[in-house]
């Protein structure tokens, strides 16, 4: 095995302050290797996952233990040397565990499972698997959405959260039972609230689409998500801090669950069921926890500027000696004693999202948001001298015209008007940032019945926010990868089919070559528009409003239709 890829797991590991967790558990007999299924880095900036392995390093009956996606150099050494993939706590092989659970908050990252599970030896899918290779678990937001890419892969999916979920997922895996075989512990584990078994569904095609499943004797059909009642667990905040990774210099708390919006593009407002907000005196303790160990408190959540007491909380962060940040900010929710602690915090750049470009679009999405409103957001910033905007918006939205870029264009001018006046002011220039994101139709939301635009028609549309923008002077355009987003709507909309083109993917081919060589014709996932009455592969999961969100779409395009 390398020496070289131990002495830098050691290295990492010894960089880490640990706040809460200690050992690896509480001792047992059996074994759980948790895996981000991406790069230390980005995995232990993740809340999600630190709550996760706090949960389960905390479970008596269990040793728990990290892994994650090498970085690319340490990659090749791993195919080199041939050395398996290793834990980080004790460098254990991950074959030799009894579990691996896979951590996965984004969809692209399932590109990434495969690859984990031919590094550590063990076969790719769960069918070929024996009663000598780990059970293979995951969870994570990007199994809300649409487990069914990979769900050949995996022995078992948790759909929801993990506060809800773990406990009787534990329970099951100590229980003991008379019959110790794999199946026999994937129909007991069947049964929690919250896991799915993909196994235990077969999915019946009729020309060439999903038409259902066909559900084992005892498995739910649909299953349900689980759901935590925030208050009664601990609140989810940071417990091991670590240099060199995202959001590194940060103690981070989630404030809220779930979104209150309900944008008809965007899952969050759909996944998490209701919003759910922790008690402000639940946060401010952690607040002092966690400016013994770091300057700066992350404030995380889908929908922070809607917490009810976030002004307040910015203010109690500022006058404990410490600074506050949080991500994009709801323009109508910009609360002025959050932003005065901001301000007091040294942000020099604050990010807004209009999402939709012109008014008409904004309606379309339930953005509820007019231009009014977002320009005198605008000029509140630039009055406190915040002059470095980020401005997200997302083109390719259903129905969208030349008009609705000409607009955006518009827009994005009468804002910069307003920071140039103040810059001349404080003489110090400001600076604009567009970042545009294509339209990916996300599973449970409104939306999920359209198409993603063709990438032509997407490279032309920022071919003609270029050649506008340019002209305008401290205006800069950030785009999104067309392609990449052009890959997350495939893995979003796609079925278990899409299995082996993730195999080939791995083994180095890339969408295109491998797409072609597995026969699939991904542009059938991607752009076609789903009909009214045909059956979702996603919804093996329940949706609590599956009927409201069809409304929701034709109210969109009535009301679109009303608006010609």
């Amino acid at each position: 095995m390398s020496w070289k890829i131990r002495q830098k797991l050691r290295a990492q590991l010894a960089a880490e302050t640990n706040l809460s967790i200690t050992g690896h558990g509480r001792g047992g007999d059996l074994s759980i290797c948790l895996v981000y299924a991406n790069r230390y880095s980005t995995g232990m900036g993740n809340l999600g996952f630190q709550t996760i392995y706090r949960l389960l390093a905390g479970s008596t009956g269990l040793q728990c233990e990290r892994a994650f996606l090498p970085e690319r150099d340490d990659l090749e050494e791993y195919r080199r040397s041939g050395t398996p993939l290793l834990s980080l706590e004790t460098q254990r092989p991950l074959a030799d565990f009894d579990v691996i659970a896979f951590s996965t908050s984004f969809e692209p990252d399932y590109l990434n499972i495969p690859i984990i599970l031919s590094l550590s030896g063990i076969p790719l899918y769960a069918a070929e698997r024996t009663q000598s290779n780990p059970l293979i678990i995951a969870g994570g937001a990007a199994f809300f959405i649409n487990p069914e890419p990979v769900a050949d892969f995996l022995d078992v999916i948790c759909i929801g959260e993990g506060e809800e979920i773990i406990p009787g997922l534990v329970a099951a895996l100590l229980s003991p039972r008379q019959d110790e075989t794999r199946q026999a512990l994937l129909t007991d584990l069947a049964a929690v609230t919250g896991i799915y078994v993909p196994s235990l569904y077969h999915p019946t095609y009729s020309q060439g689409l999903v038409s259902g499943y066909e559900v084992s004797k005892g498995a739910p059909f649909p299953v349900v998500r689980a759901s935590a009642c925030l208050d009664q667990h601990h609140p989810s905040a940071s417990q091991i801090l670590s240099e060199g990774i995202e959001f590194g210099d940060m103690f981070l708390i989630e404030v809220s669950r779930g979104c209150p919006r309900g944008c008809r593009f965007c899952s969050s407002g759909f996944i998490y069921g209701t919003f759910r907000q922790q008690p402000y005196e639940h946060l401010t303790a952690l607040v002092e926890e966690g400016l013994v160990h770091r300057g700066k408190i992350g404030l995380v959540g889908a929908a922070v500027s809607d917490y009810a007491d976030i002004g307040r909380l910015c203010r109690y962060i500022v006058d404990q000696g410490g600074r506050v940040s949080v991500s994009s900010l709801r323009i109508d929710r910009i609360d002025p004693e959050m932003l005065d602690a901001l301000i007091a915090s040294g942000h020099k750049t604050i990010s807004l999202a209009p999402e939709g470009g012109s008014q008409r679009l904004r309606d379309l999405i339930r953005k509820n948001l007019t231009e009014a409103q977002i320009l005198e957001a605008c000029e509140m910033l630039v009055s406190r001298d915040i002059l470095n905007l980020k401005l997200y918006v997302i083109i390719g939205l259903p129905t969208e015209t030349d008009a609705d870029l000409d607009e955006l264009v518009r827009l994005v001018s009468a804002i910069r008007e307003r920071v140039i006046e103040r810059a001349r002011a404080n003489k110090r220039l400001g600076e604009i940032t567009l970042s545009v994101n294509p339209f990916i139709p996300k599973p449970f939301t409104p939306f999920q019945w359209c198409g993603m635009e063709p990438l032509p028609s997407l490279e032309r549309k920022v071919k003609f926010l270029e050649s506008s923008l340019r002209p305008l002077s401290n205006v800069r355009l950030k785009v999104e990868s067309l392609r990449e987003c052009y890959q997350q709507a495939l893995l979003s909309r796609g079925d278990r089919r899409l299995a082996p083109l993730l195999v080939a993917m791995a083994g180095g081919a890339n969408l295109k070559k491998g797409a072609k060589a597995c026969g699939i014709d991904t542009d059938r996932y991607v752009h076609r528009e789903i009909a009214a009455a045909e059956f979702l592969p996603w919804s093996v999961i329940a949706s609590a409003g599956s009927a409201m969100l069809r409304r929701e779409y034709e109210r969109a395009l009535a009301e679109e239709g009303e608006a010609a």
